[in-house]
């Protein structure tokens, strides 16, 4: 079981955290009966390729929350990065943003996903991660600053060629989409980087010295020991349905 408080920091320290796909339909047993598979500190749920209701993601929020699982919750497209401060109040742990391109789009998701003085993110919500136990607004603010999860999925050539200068002061994770980030490769008559794997270890160079990490959502994970030797620190599995 995860402890939430704590993930982003673990994080940042470079310790190994274990993520898993599933379904935003998955109940409270359901999650339960996926944590007894082993140690999982994460839940990781796509909007961007499935339906998203506010009342379910509220509910599902809950549950892990229950559990003491953060869930770190894929936004619907880049350029809802204006909306992350409404998805958080939702309760997710943590936001996801795909196809990210442009250091624009890191500075406006920076500044809805941080409460002031930080960031710009707006006050309210009664669904919110930990909101529970810090009622106080500067309180959870300053909790919050220290705790929510920015992930960004890197899924074009440039975005890996220029990932140093995407990972900006405020975001945690950098991940990929291995799919789409191949039909980029594939359009090119002399590609910089061949594969999936080619762009992991340049992103994994560029990242030395830095408190971000990199992340995959591994298709097979008997490869899990593979992208460790490589520097990844934030692993997912595939997504349970």
């Amino acid at each position: 079981m995860a402890h939430t408080a704590s993930l982003k920091h673990r994080i940042s320290n470079g310790e190994i955290v274990n993520g898993i796909g599933v379904s935003m339909e998955s109940g409270k047993e359901d999650l339960a009966r996926i944590l007894q598979q082993g140690k999982i500190d994460f839940f990781n749920v796509d909007c961007q390729h499935g339906p998203q209701c506010e009342d379910r993601i509220v509910s599902f929020c809950a549950s892990a929350e229950a559990l003491g699982v953060p869930v770190i919750l894929r936004i619907k497209h880049t350029r809802h990065t204006y909306l992350i401060g409404n998805y958080l109040d939702l309760g997710p742990a943590g936001i996801l943003v795909p196809e990210v391109k442009e250091a624009a789009t890191v500075r406006e998701a920076i500044h809805f996903f941080y409460y002031p003085q930080f960031g710009g993110r707006s006050w309210g919500g009664s669904a919110r991660h930990g909101i529970g136990d810090r009622a106080d607004r500067l309180e959870y603010a300053a909790w919050w600053n220290n705790t929510g999860v920015l992930w960004l999925q890197l899924e074009s050539v440039d975005a890996v060629i220029n990932c140093r200068h995407l990972a900006l002061d405020g975001v945690d994770v950098l991940t990929f989409g291995p799919n789409d980030l191949m039909f980029d490769i594939e359009r090119y008559h002399q590609p910089p980087f061949r594969t999936v794997d080619d762009c992991v270890r340049h992103v994994v160079r560029e990242m030395e010295g830095t408190s971000v990490a990199v992340s995959l959502a591994l298709q097979d994970p008997s490869d899990r020991d593979k992208y460790i030797d490589m520097g990844l620190t934030v692993l997912q599995t595939p997504m349970v349905v």
